[in-house]
């Protein structure tokens, strides 16, 4: 949210800024109403200062029967008049505060103009795409017949995209997870395990709601499932104060996510791509309130998840998002891709944004500066890692002719050394498979080593 001072002084710049992001909003409207509640509170606030005069008027020892009767009955009009007006302002607060939140931030001069995600720009690239000597498969195919994922159990029992990661799948999500917390913790982001159950507020003061509400999961007691961790990390700090000299606060945060993907129908429907129900690591960032201090933090978060990335040993690129691509409340955005060789094209993975104050303000998160005034933080966060769909990549990526996978290095450790997933025998959907084979590993036997699983049909 937008200081009104300041939305009343950059009228143009807040309708340049909502036509840059293709986001329908009349800031002149806005003002009508402001001018309503300023003029109402005016005539509110005009009229109780006169309802303490009349009183002391009644209480005054030389008033005489009269005249205090007399101030009765227009103490009695007057409170009467207030009530009205009351009212009328209660009806103008809750218009003045729709309009408020739907107020769009006003992206930075680099964001490209653009329409949506084919406009973004790329920013730069890392690593060599893959070249293969055989065709490539996906990665549904390749989880399936390494018996990592079942897809059909998966709607049997979830519904409309759901999925279960088993044996080498779901050591696979966790070794990146454990890999990422290493990672990430080790550049002085303190770990969180957060909420995924959030209340109304919590959404409403990180920007996510009312215009992202349809793709929000809603509980019988009007509770939501938040689609990223960001929401109750930025919540933490909500209606407090923070020291000075503890800012920067780096936070990493742990959560399930969900999402339902309102909109994107037809669009990845199968595999791990798109799916409602996924897990993230997220950086989280609040600073001192400087466009210099943000931009420099932006940076630095894209960088650490680009680091991951490039630890992973995955090919990916940077793209600056186009205004139309660029939520409410974003200043300027950057989306990492990574690349996916079955379908030959980068497919997103991380998401780097920040927002000056527009957070902090809603969820009244302040610092003292130097001479003692309070301001409103600036906020940042970042995708550190998303499970399951980075898989996608990591097993096309590295994936050998006879639908192996080689594990990436990183992993390695947190995989008890193994190199190569391998399950000789193609696996169907209806198959079982027998527990992970643990090897133990010499010094000089962990590259070639491999996991096996054996399958047999039912």
């Amino acid at each position: 949210m937008l200081d009104i001072k300041f939305i009343r002084e950059n009228k143009d710049l807040i309708d340049a800024g909502a036509k840059k992001k293709h986001i329908n909003f009349d800031v002149n409207k806005l003002i009508e109403v402001d001018d309503a509640r300023r003029s109402l509170l005016t005539s509110i606030e005009n009229k109780k200062a006169e309802q303490n005069k009349v009183g002391e008027n009644i209480t005054r020892p030389t008033a005489d029967q009269a005249d205090r009767d007399r101030l009765i009955a227009e103490m009695r009009d007057l409170k009467d008049l207030i009530k009205v007006e009351e009212e009328r302002f209660g009806e103008i607060m809750k218009e003045w505060q729709q309009l408020m939140v739907a107020v769009p931030n006003i992206p930075d001069m680099s964001v490209p103009d653009g329409l949506d995600d084919a406009d973004n720009v790329e920013v730069r690239t890392w690593g060599e795409i893959p070249k293969f000597d055989f065709t490539p498969k996906g990665h549904i195919d390749l989880m399936l017949q390494n018996d990592m994922a079942d897809f059909e159990r998966g709607t049997k029992v979830a519904g409309f995209r759901g999925y279960f990661l088993k044996n080498a799948g779901a050591r696979l999500e966790f070794a990146v997870w454990q890999a990422a917390m290493d990672f990430f913790t080790k550049r002085g982001f303190d770990p969180m395990i957060v909420p995924s159950l959030v209340r109304r507020e919590t959404l409403l003061g990180t920007g996510y709601i009312p215009q992202g509400e349809d793709d929000l999961y809603k509980t019988q007691d009007t509770d939501y499932l938040a689609g990223t961790g960001e929401v109750a990390t930025m919540s933490y700090y909500s209606d407090e104060i923070i020291d000075l000299k503890d800012l920067p606060k780096k936070m990493l945060a742990f959560s399930p996510c969900f999402r339902r993907e309102a909109g994107s129908h037809g669009k990845q429907t199968k595999g791990v791509y798109r799916v409602h129900e996924f897990f993230k690591l997220e950086q989280v960032i609040l600073c001192e309130a400087s466009h210099e201090m943000s931009v420099k933090f932006h940076e630095e978060l894209t960088k650490n998840a680009e680091e991951f990335l490039q630890a992973l040993g995955l090919p990916h690129h940077v793209v600056i998002n186009c205004g139309g691509d660029i939520g409410l409340g974003q200043v300027k955005k950057y989306d990492i891709e990574a690349w996916i060789p079955s379908e030959n094209r980068y497919g997103e993975t991380h998401s780097s944004s920040y927002f000056h104050d527009f957070q902090t303000r809603r969820l009244n998160i302040r610092y003292r500066d130097t001479e003692g005034k309070l301001r409103f933080a600036h906020s940042l966060n970042n995708t550190a890692i998303a499970t399951p769909r980075v898989l996608i990549s990591i097993v096309e990526n590295n994936q050998q002719a006879d639908g192996s996978i080689v594990v990436p290095e990183i992993l390695r450790p947190y995989m008890s050394g193994v190199s190569v997933i391998n399950a000789p025998e193609a696996v169907v959907t209806h198959a079982t498979t027998a527990p992970l084979t643990n090897v133990e590993h010499s010094a000089d036997s962990t590259d070639t080593s491999v996991l096996n699983e054996d399958a047999k049909e039912l």
